[in-house]
């Protein structure tokens, strides 16, 4: 297992936010769809099925973005001295503009900034504290800490 560290980097990432939006995620979405038995578009108001097309953005694109997020610090951390979790606590910088953006531009729903701007800080204390504990773990466990 020791040949192939950026692999190892990459599956070492996915784990948290994957298991994160499995365990999570999903309930919320069973229980919105099969128990509730109410669209979504009569409680708050967007069009009809918007918990299924958000869900997608952060189904898909995040676990893959901790991957690649977690094999950038490997590939970096020889050249720039910053400790993982300082590291993982920059990824929301990315994620949220991009997923707003991609939220307007597939017309899913419409946050103002000055809601979002809030999150940010937070965002980022709630990354900090998984990267460092839980992705710093798995780091350690695959062998690339």
């Amino acid at each position: 297992m020791r040949p192939h560290p950026y692999l190892r980097a990459y599956m070492a990432g996915i784990v948290v936010p994957t298991l994160f939006l499995l365990i999570v995620m999903m309930p919320i979405y069973v229980l919105f769809r099969f128990y509730l038995e109410v669209p979504s578009q009569f409680v708050i108001g967007l069009p009809g099925r918007p918990l299924e097309q958000a869900i997608v953005f952060p189904m898909v694109v995040v676990p893959n973005a901790w991957g690649v997020w977690n094999m950038a610090h490997l590939a970096l951390r020889s050249r720039m001295r910053i400790p993982l979790a300082v590291h993982g606590s920059l990824l929301p910088l990315l994620l949220m503009p991009f997923g707003i953006a991609l939220a307007r531009a597939f017309d899913l729903f419409t946050i103002q900034m000055q809601f979002a701007l809030p999150m940010v800080p937070i965002g980022m204390g709630v990354y900090y504290l998984a990267w460092k504990f839980l992705v710093g773990f798995l780091n350690e466990e695959v062998g690339i800490a």
